[in-house]
């Protein structure tokens, strides 16, 4: 089991910035190697969907094409931290943002394919 612990939500203004962090503890190696990881999010009566996502070593990355050229997602490994840096915020990317971790495979852009979840940091983006 890996245990996930999302950081640095809040309240930021449209054009703004915010970076997210998630630390992984418990299982976060295992025999294919590091897991891999995405980030998703979820408003309201909306189903939960894939931001971005990354590979093991940290050299492939994926991402939503509502958030390509803003946001990027990096790993710290030593750290067992996984980021998120949004840049150029809109209040639609107002949502809650969860980490996810897959152990098995590459980062995978269906949430079903993950399997441990962070309780969610709220985003919250003003005009």
């Amino acid at each position: 089991q890996v245990q996930l612990v999302e950081s640095g939500g809040g309240l930021a203004q449209a054009g703004g910035s915010l970076r997210l962090s998630c630390a992984a503890s418990g299982r976060t190696f295992n025999n294919y190697g590091w897991n891999s990881y995405g980030w998703f999010r979820q408003v309201p009566g909306k189903e939960r969907e894939f931001v971005a996502g990354i590979s093991r070593g940290g050299g492939t990355t994926g991402y939503a094409d509502s958030v390509k050229g803003r946001f990027t997602i990096s790993r710290d490994n030593a750290k067992n931290t996984v980021y998120l840096q949004m840049n150029s915020l809109k209040p639609e990317d107002t949502a809650v943002y969860y980490c996810a971790a897959r152990i098995a495979g590459n980062y995978a852009t269906t949430a079903p394919a993950y399997d441990s979840w962070g309780q969610g940091t709220q985003v919250t983006v003003s005009s």
